[in-house]
């Protein structure tokens, strides 16, 4: 009997080894996917029946996102903040084309055009960040990660059904693709924008969606917000996706481009605890707090006012998601993405796998009063199903046995309310689904089909 033991505990470290084996290549070059969960010992039948579950929550089920408009349309919405997002729409039509869901691929495409995307003016080819659910728009300006997934997952889909079933995706995705290539305009005086940033620039200026002298994506394409940038919104193997299928004329630059953002992704993380702020400069330094005309002068001696964007907190989440995902499909940075998973993983554990909280200073300390992001009316820390994921789903890159303690405990996790009534159908909901995927391999890129 203890021979059976030992032997039977024998084959499961030699089946985890092999689970949480590093790769060597990524699937642009072998087309293979890693299904990490069905590796640790799940069985295929559980996975299939998860991912359909998690994917039913976002789209179809009582605490839904999406939501259809007549015939032909429909958005997914920020619930809770009673609106829909570039975010939430990109990553809907991503979603959708990675599980072949056509229609609602098609239908937030036409949403997303109609009320969100600039047909001429200076923000030609730009999309509105929020507009309000009958799609009356909160504000003008662009946040810069929502054209980043239209135009990857527009490609995808034209990759995947054609051009010719009634939208025209890669001249879709081809018309952002020139329309966010650098242009000179006079900003109208500001009605709104991408909140909390400070005073509008005057006179001519340039508006580009990738910083022209660094190559990195901007935090917003226009004024103050493309002085710096949001870590979160660095995916590296996007470009390669562009470079590839885009046939826009562009390919070395967009392959340089993802270069430039792996060793900006280098730069911004703490090398002790893998925590990154949600923006910070295009040289990876920390953002400085602006002092606007009017603002007291802060008494001699006094302690720096702290900068919360400087803080590990909401965008922050999907950076461990987005390098797995450049791991998995490129690994042309496998190295250091594997030392950066672990990195994470330990400052995590060392929070407690069940009780890390949602937000923290990047040096691995809790950040105190208005540093605390706020969502849904409420300013607390809390053990956000969302980071769980992501958190998971860096278990891809990593080689230590803490991995499968951290997809254990986001598989055991559920998507409910808290005890003070605090629930997130829309982002916590949103980075679910997508780390289910990643860890079931089934967020895949999406080839030409023959």
């Amino acid at each position: 009997m203890k021979q059976t033991i030992f032997l039977a505990s024998l084959m499961l470290l030699a089946i985890n080894a092999m689970a949480f084996s590093p790769l060597k290549k990524g699937a642009f070059e072998t087309g293979q996917y890693r299904n990490l969960l069905v590796d640790i010992g799940y069985s295929q039948a559980d996975v299939d029946a998860k991912l359909k579950e998690v994917f039913n929550d976002v789209f179809r089920g009582p605490n839904k996102v999406y939501f259809e408009v007549g015939d032909t349309m429909g958005y997914v919405s920020d619930v809770k903040n009673h609106d829909a997002r570039t975010e939430g729409m990109s990553y809907g039509m991503m979603i959708a084309v990675q599980f072949g869901e056509k229609d609602i691929f098609d239908r937030l495409w036409r949403w997303s055009k109609k009320y969100m995307q600039h047909q001429d003016g200076p923000r030609k080819g730009y999309f509105a960040w929020s507009c309000k659910t009958d799609g009356t728009r909160n504000a003008e300006g662009a946040a810069s990660d929502g054209e980043l997934y239209f135009i990857t997952a527009l490609i995808f889909a034209s990759n995947r059904w054609g051009d010719n079933t009634g939208i025209n995706y890669k001249a879709e995705a081809q018309n952002i693709l020139n329309c966010i290539q650098p242009k000179e305009y006079t900003p109208e005086p500001r009605q709104g924008g991408f909140p909390g940033f400070g005073p509008q620039q005057t006179g001519p200026q340039k508006m580009y969606l990738i910083d022209p002298e660094t190559q990195l994506i901007t935090f917003t394409p226009d004024g103050f917000g493309q002085r710096f940038t949001d870590p979160s919104y660095h995916i590296p193997a996007f470009y390669e996706v562009w470079a590839r299928w885009a046939d826009d004329g562009r390919s070395d630059y967009w392959n340089q481009c993802a270069q430039k953002s792996r060793e900006f992704l280098h730069k911004c993380i703490n090398e002790k605890t893998g925590l990154n702020g949600d923006q910070c400069q295009y040289d990876g330094s920390e953002m400085q707090m602006p002092r606007f005309p009017g603002m007291p002068q802060r008494p001699e001696g006094a302690a720096p006012r702290r900068n919360g964007n400087n803080n590990f907190r909401y965008d922050s989440w999907r950076v461990p998601m987005n390098i797995t995902l450049d791991y998995e499909w490129s690994c042309a940075d496998g190295e250091w993405q594997r030392h950066y998973a672990e990195t994470i993983q330990n400052f995590f554990y060392s929070q407690g796998v069940d009780t890390f909280v949602d937000q923290y200073r990047t040096d691995g300390s809790l950040p105190e009063g208005n540093e605390i992001l706020q969502a849904g009316g409420f300013r607390k820390l809390r053990h956000s199903i969302g980071l769980v994921a992501t958190v998971a789903a860096a278990s891809m890159m990593c080689s230590h046995q803490k991995s499968k303690e951290f997809v254990d405990a986001f598989w055991r996790a559920k998507h409910e309310p808290f005890d003070d009534g605090y629930f997130d159908a829309y982002y916590d909901g949103l980075l679910r689904l997508f780390a289910f995927m990643h860890l079931s391999g089934n967020y895949r890129i999406i080839t030409p089909q023959q």
